[in-house]
C-alpha cells in the first residue's frame, strides 16, 4: 500500500504525505508552491479562473484534460502530470495560445485570462476529427467566463492558434510524458493518513468493497464536482475520503446490443458518444451539461448517488427504464433507478454499498425519446426543470409512456398520472393529450426557489411534454428545436 499521492510537476516527481484529505490542487499550488498564475475566482467550479491542465494516460492514450483546481482534490492528481500557465512558455517565447491571446486583445483585467488560456491549451491539444469551428470553441470554453473583455477575441485566438497539429514543447515530449507517466501507474492501493483521518485511492473493487465497509462514515468522491464545495462552500471538515478514481474496470463502457452499462467512474465526457448514439438528445443534453472542466472529471455515478432533485442525468435514465447495480462486499443488487431515489437528500443505499453501475437499455422499434433542459443560463447552468419523455407508440397512439422530471420533487420522479392519462392518446389529436397535461399538476407539487417560481415549473412542464407529443408526431407542422441534431422535427415523418 502506498503512503504517498504522487504527481509530476515540470519535470520532477511530486510527493505529498502528511496533507489533510480536502487539500485542494488550488490550495496546493498557491500556498505550496506559490504558483500564483492559477486564480481562484468563484471556487465552486463555475468562472473556469482556476483551469489547469492534467496530462495523463487513459486507456493507453495521453491525454491533456481541463479541470478546475479550485474543487479538485489534490490527491485526484495522482498518477498525472500537472501543468500550470505558468510552464507554457518556452523560454522567453509564449506559448502560441499566449501569443494569440495577446495579438487578438483577448484579454483586458486579465484575471480569467490564465484560465482561458490552460483552456484553449487542452483544446490545443485535443484529437480533431473535423476542422476546428466557432461553435466549437464555445462549447469547449463554456465553463470559462470573462465579465470585461467579451468572448469574439478569445474565441479568434483560439481558431487563429488550435486549428493545427499540436507542435510545441509538450507535444515533442509526448512520448517521455507517456514513459514517465507509465512508470508512475501501479496496482498498488493509495491511503494517506490513518484510520481517523485519511485520503485513500484503492486500485481494485474488492478493495473499495473492503475499505468502505470498514469505513462506511468515509465520503465516497468521484470527480469532486460536489463534494468540492461542501468543502469551499460550505467549510465541512471531512476526516475520511475515498476517491474512486484509481479502481480498476469502474471506468468502463459495454456497449451491448439491448442496452448500455455505465461504469460508476465513467466521466460525462466519456459517456458523451455512448449516450448520444442511443438517441441525439442526451447527447445535446451532455453537451450543456456544465463545462468542459467538470465533464471530464465529473462521474455518471456521481450525478446518480449524489441523488440531487436537480441532477441532469436522473430523469433521462429513468425516462429510460434505466438500472443500477450496488454493492457492498461481495454482495451485489439491481434495482430500478427510480426506485434509488427514495426522499430530497435520501437514497436507497444502506452503510457501505456503493453504486457500481447503471445499465441504460437502447431504444427499441416504436420507441421514441426526447429530453430538455430548461436554465436560465443557456449553456453551463443548474436546471430549473428538466423533462424526459419515452412514448411507445402503436401507429399514432400512445401505447406506453415513461414521463420524469427533475426540479418538480424533492427527487427525480416520474409522473405516474400523466403517464396513464396518456396511454391511447392520439397524436394527430390534442385534445387527447389534455387529460395527460392536467394530470401534471397532481403528480408535481414543485417549489418557489431562486432558479424558478412554482407557477412556472408547473407551466413548463406541461410545454415540454406538449413540445414532445408534438415533435414525436402530433401536429403535422415542422417544429423547430432550439438547438441540437434535429433542427427539424416533422410530424409526417
Amino acid at each position: 500500500m502506498r503512503k504517498e499521492i504522487t504527481f509530476l510537476r515540470r519535470g520532477q516527481i511530486v510527493q505529498l504525505g502528511d496533507i489533510a484529505p480536502t487539500l485542494t490542487l488550488l490550495d496546493y499550488l498557491r500556498l505550496t508552491e506559490h504558483a500564483v498564475g492559477t486564480k481562484e475566482g468563484c471556487a465552486e467550479g463555475d468562472c473556469g479562473a482556476c483551469t489547469v491542465v492534467l496530462r495523463k494516460t487513459v486507456n493507453g492514450r495521453l491525454v491533456y484534460q481541463p479541470v478546475n483546481a479550485c474543487i479538485l482534490l489534490a490527491g485526484q492528481a495522482d498518477g498525472a502530470e500537472v501543468i500550470t500557465v505558468e510552464d507554457l512558455a518556452d523560454g522567453a517565447a509564449p506559448h502560441p495560445v499566449q501569443q494569440q491571446i495577446a495579438q487578438q486583445h483577448g484579454s483586458q483585467c486579465g484575471f480569467c485570462t490564465p484560465g482561458f488560456v490552460m483552456a484553449l491549451f487542452a483544446l490545443y491539444h485535443a484529437e480533431r476529427s473535423a476542422p476546428l469551428e466557432r461553435g466549437k470553441v464555445n462549447d469547449w470554453i463554456a465553463g470559462n467566463l470573462c465579465r470585461c473583455t467579451g468572448y469574439r477575441p478569445i474565441v479568434d485566438a483560439a481558431l487563429s492558434s488550435c486549428s493545427g497539429a499540436a507542435a510545441d514543447r509538450f507535444a515533442a515530449r509526448d512520448k517521455d510524458a507517456t514513459a514517465a507517466l507509465r512508470a508512475l501507474a501501479g496496482d498498488d492501493d493509495l491511503f494517506v493518513g490513518d484510520d481517523t483521518r485519511f485520503f485513500a485511492a484503492p486500485a481494485s473493487i474488492e478493495a473499495l468493497a473492503n475499505l468502505y465497509a470498514a469505513h462506511s462514515d468515509a465520503v465516497l468522491v468521484g470527480g469532486a464536482t460536489d463534494v468540492g464545495l461542501w468543502i469551499t462552500k460550505k467549510l465541512q471538515t471531512l476526516p475520511k475520503i475515498i476517491w474512486l478514481g484509481r479502481v480498476r474496470g469502474l471506468d468502463a463502457i459495454e456497449d451491448g446490443p439491448d442496452a448500455v452499462t455505465f461504469g460508476a467512474m465513467v466521466s460525462h465526457e466519456a459517456a458523451i458518444p455512448s449516450l448520444a448514439a442511443i438517441d441525439p438528445d442526451l447527447g445535446e443534453l451532455m453537451r450543456r451539461f456544465a463545462g468542459k472542466q467538470i465533464r471530464t472529471v465529473g462521474t455518471i455515478g456521481g450525478n446518480i448517488a449524489n441523488g440531487s432533485p436537480i441532477g441532469d442525468t436522473p430523469p433521462a435514465l429513468i425516462a429510460l427504464g434505466a438500472r443500477l447495480r450496488l454493492q457492498k462486499g461481495d454482495a451485489q443488487r439491481d434495482l430500478a433507478l427510480e426506485d434509488f431515489f427514495v426522499a430530497y437528500g435520501k437514497q436507497d443505499r444502506t452503510e457501505g454499498e456503493f453504486v457500481r453501475s447503471v445499465e441504460v437499455p437502447r431504444l427499441r422499434a416504436k420507441e421514441h425519446f426526447r429530453c430538455y433542459k430548461i436554465s436560465k443560463r443557456f449553456d453551463q447552468d443548474i436546471s430549473a426543470a428538466m423533462g424526459a419523455f419515452k412514448f411507445t407508440l402503436d401507429g399514432s397512439r400512445v401505447a406506453t409512456a415513461r414521463i420524469a422530471f427533475g426540479g418538480m420533487a424533492a427527487t427525480p420522479k416520474r409522473a405516474r398520472l400523466a403517464e396513464a392519462a396518456l396511454a391511447g392518446a392520439d397524436l394527430a389529436n390534442e385534445a387527447s393529450w389534455q387529460p395527460a397535461l392536467s394530470a401534471l399538476a397532481r403528480d408535481f407539487t414543485p417549489i418557489t426557489d431562486q432558479r424558478a417560481s412554482a407557477a412556472y415549473r408547473g407551466d413548463v412542464a406541461q410545454a415540454l411534454l406538449r413540445k414532445a407529443l408534438v415533435e414525436v408526431g402530433g401536429t403535422a407542422t415542422p417544429q423547430t428545436r432550439v438547438v441540437g441534431i434535429r433542427e427539424t422535427a416533422d410530424a409526417s415523418s
